[in-house]
This record gives structure tokens, sequence and C-alpha cells, in this order.
């Protein structure tokens, strides 16, 4: 199984530049999922890559900041932030992130589209994988 996350710009960026390994969730995944796309939600509105799902270390805000915040490309008053008034926090260990050469264009896949509020659930067959950057085409 698949899943499409929504990512903020900011967040996207750090994933690339590699700043990021972890992903912070709210609620989490039910179905095993293998790979994540990145749809990099504002301004971008494309899915401009995926990964592949690590680990997903589950605790308080608390133990996830202190275990995660290193490598977790945010700070650490935007994370508490997030989380403000939840006593569960999610962290996805970000492994083999490629990013697409050209982001895909969601609805060009699906002509209803919506955007994940947080995530959902994709079928393999729904994305072919796009060139990556440096591949041949």
């Amino acid at each position: 199984m698949n899943a499409l996350l929504s990512i903020k710009p900011e967040y996207v960026d750090a994933i690339v530049k590699g700043t990021k390994r972890y992903e912070f969730r709210r609620t989490i995944f039910k179905k095993r999922v293998e790979t994540a796309y990145i749809y990099c939600n504002s301004t971008v509105k494309r899915i401009v890559g995926c990964f592949t799902v690590g680990r997903v270390l589950r605790g308080t805000p608390k133990q996830i900041w202190r275990l995660c915040h290193q490598e977790g490309g945010i700070s650490e008053q935007n994370f508490f932030k997030y989380f403000e008034n939840s006593t569960r926090a999610f962290a996805i260990t970000i492994e083999d992130f490629c990013e697409f050469e050209t982001p895909l264009d969601p609805h060009n896949v699906w002509p209803t589209f919506r955007a994940p509020q947080s995530f959902y659930y994709i079928p393999a067959w729904y994305i072919m994988k796009p060139v990556q950057k440096g591949e041949e085409k």
C-alpha cells in the first residue's frame, strides 16, 4: 500500500536537502504503507517525490522530540505548536527519498483530486513513478 502525504513547502525543502529525516504526524497509518508520495501543498500543489517508509516511532510529543529533533527539520516552537493538545505523536522515518525531475500534477492522475488533510491511501498502480533527477529519460 502507498500513501499520499500533504507537506508544507518549507518541510519539503528540508527533506530534499536531507536535513529532515522524520515526518511528524498526529495520526498514523492503520495499514502497512511501503511508499509515501509527497504532495507539496500551498503554492506548489504538485507531487514532488516519494520515499520508503522506515520505522514509525510512537510516543508523546516530548518523547518524539527528544528522539528526533536533530533530524526533524523543524524548530522546537513549531513542533510543539503542531502537537498542541495532542497526547500522541508519530515520527515516520524517511528512507531513500527520490525527488521527481518533473513534479506531478495530481489532477493529471485523478481529475477529481483533493489534497489530503494529512494523508490518504493510494493503490500501488495509481502513480507511475516519474523520472528521478539525474536519471536518463
